[in-house]
């Protein structure tokens, strides 16, 4: 029986592998995600002259909120290595928060990303006001109090844990 169990166990582990081929795969998402950056780049940089300045804003918060959302795929995939498959040679990087984002604190980084990106979206609906709706924008203005609600709770959450863990009193 302990065999059995010795065996289950070693599947289990090994199967923490299978998550590379998601990992892999945002990284090639990241790439095909920087060939969209450069076409809305391009499209700026030839409109530079015609844009006015609203269409300007709106073309460089689009830029803002593609780099966003490859920094938060860059950290979910080396946060989510090092957390769930295998730790990172400490001489072969030379980036800085490696080893220091537990599943806890990734969770309120991928929030507070997900704020961030939220509020970009949203000044771009607010600056193009005229095409929306009032309902769409009282629901976008929902949807996004709602992802900062959920990234100060889980910021909350967050310290509790860490007061507990060090065992001071809550």
């Amino acid at each position: 029986m302990k065999s059995l169990e010795l065996i289950v166990e070693r599947i289990i582990l090994s199967s923490r592998w299978i998550l590379v081929a998601f990992y892999l795969g945002l990284a090639l998402s990241l790439a095909v995600y920087a060939i969209s950056f450069a076409y809305k780049f391009s499209k700026v940089a030839i409109n530079v002259f015609t844009y006015d300045e609203g269409e300007m804003i709106l073309a460089m918060l689009g830029l803002i909120d593609a780099a966003l959302v490859a920094s938060l795929i860059v950290m979910v995939m080396i946060s989510g290595y090092e957390n769930f498959v295998s730790r990172f040679d400490e001489n072969e990087t030379d980036v800085s928060f490696i080893g220091k984002l537990d599943s806890g604190s990734l969770k309120i980084k991928v929030a507070s990303s997900i704020v961030a990106i939220s509020s970009i979206h949203l000044l771009q609906v607010f600056l193009n006001s005229n095409q929306f709706t009032d309902s769409k924008i009282m629901w976008l203005t929902a949807m996004h109090l709602a992802f900062v609600v959920s990234a100060v709770m889980l910021g909350f959450l967050e310290q509790l844990m860490k007061k507990a863990k060090d065992g001071s009193k809550i």
